[in-house]
């Protein structure tokens, strides 16, 4: 089973606003599963960096740069993770699902200047 949290990054007042969803999921093993995570930001942005950790541990599972008019998803991080995005929704998907991916999932999401 996956719980997750939300993070709520605020580098000003309402400048970025980061969203899970599901809050929490369950699945089979061997099963696919996808980790929605949306971004809104209050001002234009050129690059933000999007990192999904699990159990908030310092362990990073899949990363990326993105910018906000690209289209092309990024390249699978592991051929067991695959990140997409979808301006404003980036996407962790879990293929064939072992027990060992149980855990909490965390979409932490910065703004690179």
């Amino acid at each position: 089973m996956w719980a997750l949290g939300v993070l709520l990054p605020l580098l000003g007042t309402g400048a970025l606003q980061v969203s899970q969803d599901p809050d929490e999921v369950r699945v089979t093993v061997g099963s696919e599963v996808a980790l929605g995570c949306q971004v809104l930001a209050a001002e234009p942005w050129d690059l933000l960096r999007i990192e999904w950790v699990k159990d908030t541990g310092c362990r990073v599972l899949c990363a990326a740069r993105l910018h906000p008019t690209a289209l092309t998803p990024p390249a699978a991080c592991t051929p067991h993770l695959h990140l997409a995005w979808h301006p404003p929704h980036a996407t962790l998907s879990l293929r064939h699902v072992r027990r060992d991916d149980a855990g909490h999932y965390l979409c932490q999401v910065t703004l690179e200047i």
